[in-house]
């Protein structure tokens, strides 16, 4: 799925992250959603890489990365974890700023990446999320009915996964095909490695990961009071999605950075693997002109 990448596992004191990496020119990190891989990014990726390195990872918990024991807080799956994983990845990589391109769950990573390391991120794209403590915050009928995940898998260990464990690929299958146009997206291959990867350490870990977001992370978010992200941030959502749906993205992004530019895109919430050219063409655009 990445011609011409090259494939990474690299320490990182006690973890260490799986991912690719590709590519000549100004760094670009590309970080994935749930319950997906770093090989989401591959309709875009090998095209970018034509004018960025671009360092594609699995997330802690996700894919082929590492799966840390968790604790009573959750604190080993907070975003503020994972941002700092980013941090040395790239370091260890010789950039110490980059640009990111970040979906769902990363997009929440690189949320908190850009708040606590801002003189890292150079400026950053999310697609299809508005901000965790404020989705939580509005939260009414339609949104968690839409949203019913987040509440379920945020039940205390061993429910959800438990569950999950009953038929996980119906479980993966239906999360995968519920918030998009069904599989028609999904190539074979990316299809392969979700499921290859959707194991009982990674279930467990992505249930860590959204009970972390539903406490510890909006700790987080509280403390950093009336700070916000100083990168430019552009955000792009799916008019078939439920931020479309339930929230004003621009309005909420608003309240968390200074600087905030999008638009929604004629898509579900899968952006990058339903219309990998709208993506190529929002990336080119806005790292480019940020450049200048």
């Amino acid at each position: 799925m990445f011609e011409g990448f090259d494939t990474f596992d690299i320490a990182l004191g006690e973890i260490t992250l799986h991912g690719v990496r590709g590519g000549d020119g100004p760094p670009l990190l590309l970080l994935h959603g749930y319950p997906q891989t770093h090989a989401m990014w591959h309709k875009v990726a090998p095209d970018l890489a034509r004018d960025f390195t671009v360092i594609a990872p699995d997330l802690r918990g996700y894919g082929r990365s590492s799966k840390p024991v968790t604790d009573a807080t959750h604190s080993p799956y907070s975003k503020r974890a994972m941002a700092a994983d980013m941090v040395t990845l790239m370091a260890q990589f010789g950039f110490d700023q980059f640009d990111v391109g970040a979906h769902d769950r990363g997009a929440r990573v690189a949320h908190r990446l850009g708040m606590d390391y801002p003189d890292a991120v150079r400026r950053m794209c999310l697609l299809d999320i508005a901000p965790t403590r404020e989705m939580y915050a509005s939260t009414d009928d339609e949104f968690a009915r839409a949203y019913w995940h987040w509440f379920f898998l945020i039940q205390p260990h061993p429910f959800p996964e438990t569950m999950i464990a009953a038929d996980p690929q119906a479980y993966l299958n239906h999360k995968t095909s519920s918030w998009g146009a069904g599989h028609s997206h999904f190539s074979d291959d990316a299809m392969a490695d979700y499921s290859a990867c959707w194991t009982p350490d990674t279930i467990h870990a992505a249930c860590e990961d959204y009970r972390a977001a539903a406490t510890l992370d909006i700790d987080h978010d509280n403390a950093d009071g009336d700070a916000k992200l100083t990168c430019p941030l552009h955000v792009l959502w799916g008019q078939k999605g439920i931020i479309e749906r339930c929230f004003d993205a621009l309005a909420l992004w608003r309240l968390r950075a200074e600087t905030v530019t999008g638009h929604a895109v004629p898509t579900g919430h899968y952006i990058a693997e339903e219309r990998p050219d709208l993506v190529l063409a929002e990336f080119r655009y806005f790292f480019d002109a940020c450049r200048k």
